[in-house]
């Protein structure tokens, strides 16, 4: 399948890739993206769930082979590339991050393009209703218990992920829809707190661009939430110049596993 026209555009911002081994269609179009990615980009962003699972960075396989090699590639051409921790992939470290010729940035991760400012962040942080994954975030993002489980044998690391991920499959099930997105107020106070009025994220899997005039610096420029769709029948990306800028989709094939 060829690749997107992605847009000549400083800064391309993609999410929620969940690349895994019984997807082989969906590494492919991240191939193929990456590849397309115009010379005009500066930064390349991925904020969070680039893999569905991540146990360490000493968990070698060779999907994080083909997708180091792929970033690598961008990153010899000059673009900086930004990886995120998602609520997936949040033991990716540096020296994954180094593999991929990039660097990890924390959240929320302040941007400027050309004067303008936007606030960039994984999403599930601003998902404060759902209670229990917020205390499950909190523990595992905790160092301590990071180092705690980094040093345990890979085997026992995977066990312990496939159980979580039953155990959320399962919790995510019984949820309203609504408990799963990002608060509102949550985002109301990010924007007042960082003085920011522009933020993108991904994490919800519901893209969209949301205006919220409430929050706007002048009552004729609302605030704005862009969020970046996951990669799954569609890849998602956004492209930031400036204040301007585009939210698109493009199809993916039809994965046979699915």
């Amino acid at each position: 399948m060829a690749a997107p026209a992605v847009p000549d555009s400083p800064v391309i911002l993609i999410s929620d890739l969940h690349l895994q081994e019984s997807r082989p269609d969906i590494t492919r179009a991240f191939v193929d993206f990456v590849a397309a990615v115009s010379a005009a980009c500066r930064r390349f962003f991925i904020l969070g769930d680039l893999f569905e699972l991540w146990i360490g960075d000493d968990a070698e396989s060779a999907l994080a082979d083909e997708v180091a090699a792929s970033l690598q590639a961008l990153a010899a051409r000059g673009v900086k590339i930004h990886l995120m921790h998602g609520n997936r992939d949040f033991l990716i470290g540096d020296d994954y991050a180094a593999r991929c010729g990039g660097e990890l940035i924390s959240e929320p991760f302040e941007l400027e393009v050309d004067g303008a400012h936007w606030l960039l962040l994984h999403g599930d942080a601003l998902c404060i209703d759902d209670t229990g994954y917020m205390e499950f975030r909190r523990m595992v993002r905790n160092p301590a218990w990071q180092r705690e489980f980094l040093s345990q044998p890979l085997a026992e690391r995977q066990a312990w992920a496939d159980r979580a991920r039953e155990q959320s499959q399962v919790a995510t099930a019984g949820k309203p829809a609504e408990i799963m997105d990002v608060n509102h107020g949550a985002v109301l106070d990010l924007i007042r707190d960082s003085g920011r009025h522009r933020i993108l994220h991904g994490h919800t899997h519901r893209p969209a661009v949301h205006e919220l005039p409430e929050a706007g610096p002048r009552p004729d420029e609302p605030a704005l939430r862009v969020v970046l769709g996951d990669w799954d029948r569609q890849g998602w990306y956004a492209a930031i110049d400036g204040a301007r800028f585009t939210l698109r989709n493009f199809p993916l094939e039809s994965g046979a596993s699915i």
